[in-house]
């Protein structure tokens, strides 16, 4: 999942990436694989990217549908605030986890192999997702469809560069990221519109009907690739990987129910910190290493993963308190919360489109810059967004901040890593950015929460905000507590977002 900008939970993946992402710096001696070998354009590659796009649509709608039915979720399973973050977290952190190591697989086995593998998990996680009976089901369920679209991501991206040349491959990759984009914008409408209509849990059972089309596409048209020149999979790395990311998210989340000195808090927080550092040593030690460490040496590379993880850790986590804040506080339904989140989404593809070409003009420094503050600006904008209009305005200034940054950030990790390996930078792109959303959600969450129960008087359960609106307490006075603590929260994650934005210009100027 090439570097994205995190929505409440989404990769907005694989979106708004230019000519560049693909073009190799002037004087490498580097050719694409489908070079290599003489391969011509697919007959039927149009075709075929119609069936990549629904296939990266499953995992795009699926994530943007959830956020606007958490607070039905939150309401029908008794759900807590830490519950709701799990639901979330447990996807990303199990796909950020393995999407290395499903992309070296992928690209070993094959990555038609891995498309229709990754569809049957995901549709077979949302079926059962669908009718949990549990938090804790629900949960479970979720971690096994963050496995399906591990398999699924990195193969789309793959299959896409080698059935098209290099002159139809931008053309191709446009295409792909401006459907993912609607997908996108249209993700809440259709969340708000199946809650309204239906339970919670269509809004997982629409996803089996769509895996199972998009699962017969792909057996009928999409052809089978491999690389042969493929590294073994770095499996201990995977693993310290995994364990690092789940433990460290688990102590942030654990921090508003048992507090930041607590035994669970330390002992996760110290198995994560250990583990990661083990995994960097093991990094740096075995021949072929699942994330190779020199490529941080690269100011372009660093620069563009510093800006994807603060934009996502300040982005993930804003937009999840915002759907909460939309319904439980602004008082509307999930469908026209969904509506008025779309603008957001609609603001980002409009910008990529028409400002693209002229802010890439600017140098990837000063885009990326331009680009943060703007997003930040939006975000602070929500955190007073005591009405909708506040609101409105800050997700028209996100979707513009995205459209101008993402680009410039996708081309700088591309361009910095040689194009055989554009499989493995795909992967640690999405591993990053889900990393900082799943972080934004934990600790902008944790924050919320925290100042949410402080705020509000004695006896109100403060587990939720659902459960303190229906526990008979002042309506006026438990929205109030939560509009505080949001707005708390979102100034952190606004600050995340401006400093991922001077971060990343300073290391691009130098590059």
């Amino acid at each position: 999942m090439p570097l994205g900008f995190a929505a409440g939970g989404l990769s907005l993946s694989s979106v708004l990436v230019r000519c560049k992402l693909l073009v190799h710096r002037k004087g490498d001696d580097m050719t694409t694989t489908d070079e290599k070998v003489g391969v011509h354009p697919h007959p039927q590659r149009w075709a075929v990217l119609g069936v990549l796009c629904l296939s990266v649509m499953v995992v795009v709608l699926d994530n943007t549908v959830l956020n606007v039915a958490i607070p039905s979720i939150s309401t029908g399973l008794g759900a807590s605030t830490a519950d709701i973050q799990w639901m979330i977290n447990a996807y990303s952190l199990v796909l950020a986890g393995l999407l290395l190591t499903t992309g070296a697989l992928s690209d070993r086995f094959g990555r038609k192999r891995s498309l229709l593998g990754g569809l049957l998990l995901f549709g077979a996680g949302s079926a059962v997702a669908a009718y949990a009976g549990s938090s804790e089901a629900l949960i479970a369920a979720r971690g096994f469809m963050g496995l399906g679209a591990a398999f699924l991501m990195p193969g789309t991206l793959a299959v896409l560069m080698q059935l098209f040349d290099e002159k139809e491959r931008p053309k191709a990759i446009g295409i792909w990221a401006a459907v993912t984009s609607l997908g996108f914008a249209a993700g809440p409408v259709i969340g708000g519109f199946l809650i309204n209509h239906f339970w919670w849990g269509s809004v997982f059972l629409i996803n089996v009907p769509v895996a199972i089309a998009a699962i017969a596409a792909v057996a009928l048209l999409v052809p089978e690739s491999k690389d042969p020149t493929v590294r073994k999979p770095d499996v201990l790395g995977s693993v310290l990987s995994t364990i690092g990311m789940v433990a460290l998210v688990w102590s942030v989340i654990s921090i508003p129910e048992h507090g930041w000195g607590s035994v669970r808090v330390l002992t996760s927080l110290g198995i994560g910190v250990v583990a990661m550092t083990a995994f960097a040593l093991w990094e740096r030690r075995t021949p072929e290493p699942m994330l190779d460490l020199g490529f941080f040496k690269d100011r372009r590379f660093t620069g563009a993963v510093a800006s994807g993880v603060l934009a996502s850790f300040g982005m993930g986590g804003s937009l999840f308190l915002l759907t909460q804040h939309l319904q439980g506080v602004l008082g509307y339904t999930p469908l026209e919360a969904g509506i008025r989140v779309a603008p957001m989404a609609i603001a980002l593809l409009v910008t990529s489109n028409v400002l693209g070409p002229i802010t890439m003009k600017l140098g990837a420094g000063r885009a990326m810059l331009l680009g943060m503050t703007i997003v930040s600006g939006g975000v602070v904008l929500l955190a007073y967004g005591g009405s909708y209009g506040p609101t409105l305005a800050g997700l028209i200034l996100i979707g513009v901040g995205v459209g101008i940054a993402q680009p410039v950030a996708v081309n700088a990790l591309m361009g910095s890593i040689p194009p055989e390996r554009a499989g493995i930078a795909s992967g640690l792109s999405g591993t990053l950015t889900e990393l900082g959303n799943s972080f934004g959600i934990a600790v902008l969450g944790a924050l919320l929460s925290a100042r949410f129960a402080a705020s509000l008087p004695d006896g109100v359960p403060s587990r939720s905000l659902t459960g303190a609106l229906h526990s008979g307490a002042d309506i006026t006075v438990v929205r109030e507590a939560f509009a505080g603590g949001m707005t708390t929260s979102l100034l952190i994650g606004a600050l995340a977002v401006f400093l991922g934005g001077v971060v990343s210009s300073v290391l691009l100027r130098r590059a």
